[in-house]
C-alpha cells in the first residue's frame, strides 16, 4: 500500500530527479499558518464525507484563509493523477476505480457549507475512456439538486485522449464557469506539462464557447517558471482568440526539491502590469497577484464577472 505522505511514494516519477534548490520566499509571498474554528470545521467535514480537496493535495498557500471561511475546492475522481507534471504536488500513479457515490457527497458538502459558489476540479484520468466527463456531469447535476442556489465552477482536465464528444457531456450539464488552465507558455510545456499539448488545451476552451456561447470560460497560468513577459502576453492573445473571459495569473511555488525550480519571484508591480495588459486585451475579469490561484476568491470574482458581462452588453 502506498503512503502518499512519503514523497518518493507520492511522486515515484520524480524520485530520481536531481534536487532543485528552493529559494527563500519574499515577504509578499508569506501567509499565516492555517488554523482556527472555521478551518477545523471545514477540515472535519471533508474527512467525514471522505472528500479530497485540491487545497490539500496541491499544497495551496491560501488554504488557511479559504477554509476558515468555509470555502474548499472539491477534487473528484480520487487523489491519484495519471499525469506527472513537474510543477504539481498531486500524487501520480494508477488511480482507483471511480466512486459512484462521490457526486452525492460533494453535493452534500456544498449544501452543508452553505456555499454560494463552488469550485469542482479533478485529477487527470487518462485511464478512463471519457476522461471522467460523465462523472463531472453527475457531480454538477447532484449539486444543482441539493444546492440549487449555488453557482458552479469546474476546473477540468484536458480530455486529451478522448473523443471530442466527451466535452459536450460536461458542457450540457451547464456549469456556470468552465475553467481549464493552460498553466504556462507553450515553450515550457515539454518540461513543465509534458503530458499535455498547449494548442489542444487552447482549442478545448474555444470549443466550450462554440458549444455554449453564454458559458463563462476561464483559464490561468503560473509565472516564475522561466517564461518571459512577451511569452505571457502571447498567451493572453491566444486566450482572447479562444474568447476566454477570465484570466488568472499567480506565482509558481515549488512543492518539493524534486519539482520544477522557481526561476524567480515575480514582483507585485509586475503582476499589476500583467493585469493592466490583460484588461487592455479585452478580458472581462483578471486576477493577477502572487497568491492568485484558480479558485482563490472564486465566488466574489464570479459576481464581478457577471457584472462585467452585463456592463459590456449595456444592461448593468
Amino acid at each position: 500500500m502506498r503512503d502518499l505522505k512519503i514523497p518518493d511514494q507520492r511522486h515515484p516519477e520524480k524520485a530520481h530527479r536531481p534536487d532543485n534548490a528552493q529559494p527563500k520566499k519574499p515577504a509578499w509571498i508569506r501567509v499565516k499558518a492555517p488554523g482556527g474554528q472555521g478551518f477545523n470545521d471545514t477540515h472535519k467535514l471533508m474527512r467525514e464525507l471522505g472528500l479530497s480537496t485540491v487545497c490539500e493535495e496541491a499544497g495551496c498557500p491560501n488554504v488557511g484563509e479559504c477554509w476558515s471561511q468555509g470555502h474548499a475546492t472539491m477534487m473528484i475522481m480520487g487523489e491519484i493523477c495519471t499525469r506527472g507534471c513537474t510543477f504539481c504536488n498531486v500524487a501520480t500513479g494508477k488511480p482507483q476505480d471511480l466512486d459512484a457515490f462521490e457526486p452525492g457527497r460533494v453535493a452534500h458538502a456544498v449544501q452543508k457549507l452553505g456555499l454560494r459558489h463552488v469550485v469542482v476540479t479533478s485529477v487527470d484520468r487518462d485511464d478512463l475512456e471519457d476522461g471522467g466527463a460523465e462523472h463531472f456531469a453527475q457531480t454538477i447535476r447532484a449539486i444543482r439538486h441539493r444546492a440549487p442556489e449555488s453557482t458552479i465552477e469546474i476546473l477540468t482536465p484536458d480530455f486529451l485522449k478522448c473523443t471530442p464528444e466527451v466535452l459536450e457531456t460536461v458542457v450540457e450539464a451547464k456549469p456556470d464557469v468552465f475553467n481549464h488552465n493552460l498553466e504556462t507558455v507553450p515553450g515550457l510545456y515539454p518540461t513543465v506539462r509534458p503530458g499535455a499539448r498547449y494548442f489542444h488545451s487552447l482549442r478545448l476552451l474555444q470549443r466550450v464557447k462554440e458549444l455554449d456561447p453564454t458559458m463563462f470560460t476561464k483559464s490561468g497560468i503560473m509565472v516564475g517558471l522561466g517564461e518571459d513577459r512577451q511569452g505571457v502576453l502571447q498567451v493572453m492573445d491566444d486566450m482572447r482568440s479562444a474568447d476566454v473571459d477570465f484570466l488568472t495569473i499567480g506565482q509558481y511555488l515549488q512543492p518539493t526539491p524534486k519539482h520544477h525550480a522557481v526561476e524567480r519571484f515575480v514582483t507585485p508591480e509586475e503582476f499589476k502590469s500583467y493585469e493592466k495588459a490583460a484588461y487592455g486585451k479585452g478580458f472581462l475579469m483578471v486576477s493577477a497577484t502572487p497568491l492568485t490561484r484558480s479558485s482563490y476568491h472564486a465566488g466574489d470574482d464570479f459576481a464581478q464577472l457577471r457584472e462585467a458581462r452585463l456592463r459590456k452588453l449595456g444592461r448593468a
